[in-house]
Order: C-alpha cells, then structure tokens, then sequence
C-alpha cells in the first residue's frame, strides 16, 4: 500500500496544518455550539445558532465569536496530527497480518481516540471557559436575576491566566477535569468516523489501487463526520458540563458523568443531550473534510520536504 511509504514526520506535519486551516473556518459554529449546550432551562439567552451569533457580534464584537481561537489553533496541531498519524499508525501494523477488517478498522479508531485525549482535554477544557465567558457576561446584563447576590463582573481571563489558576488549584489534575468524559467522546467517535470514512473514500477510488479524487475524500470526510458528530453528541453535552467553571446562580453543577446525566435528566429531559448536535454536525463535516483532503493531498510532497531538509543537514 502507497501510504505504508509514507514517513510519520510527513503524516505529523499535515495533520496539524490540516487541522489549523479547518479550525479556523469553523470556529464560531464551534463556540455557537458550546453556548448553546451549557445553557439549562430557565436561563436561555440563545434560541439558536443563528440567534447566538448574531447576539455575539452584537455585544463582543466580529472577534467575539473567535473567544478561544488562540488555544484551539495552538494545539489542535499536535491533536489532529496525533489523531489522523495514529489511526493511521494502528491500521499499518493491524493489517500487517491480513486484511483490515472492519472490526480492525474499529480498533485502529479506538487507538486514535484514545491517544488524543493527551491533547483534548486540557484544550477543550481552556477554550470552553473562554467561550462561554461571552455568555455569561451576556446573562449578567440581560438576566441579572440569574446571577448570585454579590457577584463582581470581572474581566474575561486569558488562556494563560486560567492555565496558571488551574496549575495553582489542582495541579495538572486541573486541566484534564472531564477526562473521562473526553474519553468516552472521542474513542466512540474515531470508532465510528474512521472506518466509516475509509470505506466511503474507497468507493470513489480510481482503480483498485489509485486514490481518491480530493473532492470525494471531502465529501466522505463531511459525512462520516457529521454522523460521529451527532452519535456522540449527548456525551459531549455532558464533557462541556463537566469542563464549565462559571455559571449562573441558578445552573446545576455537577460531581461526575453519572451525576450530571442524572441531573439534566431530571431538570431538562432527554432532548437536552440533543443540544447543539446540528452545530456540531456543521463544525465537524466541513473540519473533517478539509483536514482529510488537505492530509491527503499534502502528506506524500511534505515527504519530499523532508527528505531534502535531511540531505542538507
């Protein structure tokens, strides 16, 4: 196979840059969607993703909907390069035996997931407290009875300021809060996105052994992206729960997984777990598109680069 040739330093390298170009296209749907699903019921600002936004911009500004940006781009390169070089590193070796059966193709998925929680976490865990701090400046002026007694509006912290506040508190424990809700996100997801996207992408092959054309590894990555996206969706409801510091007076808070299942359960029913699913279906298809087609199409000339960099030094 053609992609057995390929380094891992290529692999790396085009990961990253495919997931900084598709993070930044896809940004304020993201943010829209962290929004939406912290909101609990009695304290709803947003009627939508539309609606979201246009308040957004109206309070924050045109980069108010980009609260977070820096954090995510700053690692989503090491964490689409790990996930994309992964799954591709435990397809190689588990088909080494044979062929890539469906349930290898699974476990290949289930090893990406797993192995990029290292860089997840603390990045969901940084970028959701700046995004929702628009909202919750948002609930102190339009739902003061929503904001406990007392409370002092303070300044929107910064990546570095909440980085060194969580190291001061709880040590590194303080950046991978949610972990296990991380976990339980994106190994189901990279089980389900992988091997989909694979088998979709061979569809379209020229010939038994020729790639796929780019246009139809983008529309295989937008569908098996959209699909992992809303099949995990109620857990990561429960991931940005769980990684949400601030909240109104009246929000629940929550202890684990098991109680914050419990609790928006009871307090908001089961179609609370469905919310924002459609802008996570709108981040993820055009992100996993663009990031497979740009690792594509990418990978074999990074290649090249790097055999060059290594006959000049």
């Amino acid at each position: 196979m053609a992609d057995k040739q390929i380094s891992l330093p290529a692999k790396l390298i085009n990961g990253g840059i495919a997931g900084l170009i598709g993070v930044t296209c896809v940004f304020p749907i993201d943010l829209a969607k962290t929004r939406l699903q912290n909101q609990q019921n009695g304290c709803r600002l947003y009627t939508s993703m539309s609606d979201c936004l246009i308040k957004t911009i109206r309070s924050e500004g045109y980069f108010g909907m980009y609260r977070g940006a820096a954090v995510n781009l700053t690692l989503v390169t090491p964490e689409k390069a790990i996930k994309l070089a992964a799954n591709d590193f435990f397809r190689h070796h588990l088909s080494k035996d044979g062929k890539l059966t469906l349930l290898k193709e699974m476990l290949a998925g289930c090893g990406a997931g797993t192995c990029q929680v290292i860089v997840t976490t603390p990045m969901e865990m940084l970028k959701i407290q700046l995004q929702d701090a628009g909202r919750i400046a948002a609930q102190r002026k339009l739902m003061p009875e929503m904001v406990a007694a007392g409370t002092v509006e303070t300044k929107s912290p910064t990546a570095m300021q909440l980085t060194r506040e969580l190291f001061r508190e709880k040590g590194i424990a303080g950046l991978y809060k949610g972990l296990g809700a991380t976990l339980l996100r994106d190994v189901p997801f990279s089980i389900i996105y992988f091997p989909l996207f694979a088998n979709l992408n061979n569809l379209g092959k020229r010939g038994v052994d020729g790639p796929a054309p780019f246009y139809v590894s983008f529309i295989s990555g937008c569908l098996a992206g959209s699909t992992a996206a809303v099949a995990v969706n109620p857990v990561d409801v429960i991931k940005t729960r769980l990684q949400s510091l601030n909240r109104g007076s009246t929000e629940d808070t929550y202890s684990g997984v098991t109680d914050c299942i419990r609790k928006i359960l009871r307090n908001e029913g089961p179609s609370a777990f469905l919310k924002g699913a459609y802008c996570r279906a709108l981040v993820i298809a055009p992100l996993f598109g663009i990031a497979q087609v740009i690792y594509f199409l990418g990978v074999s000339m990074t290649d090249h680069y790097i055999l060059f960099f290594n006959v000049l030094c």
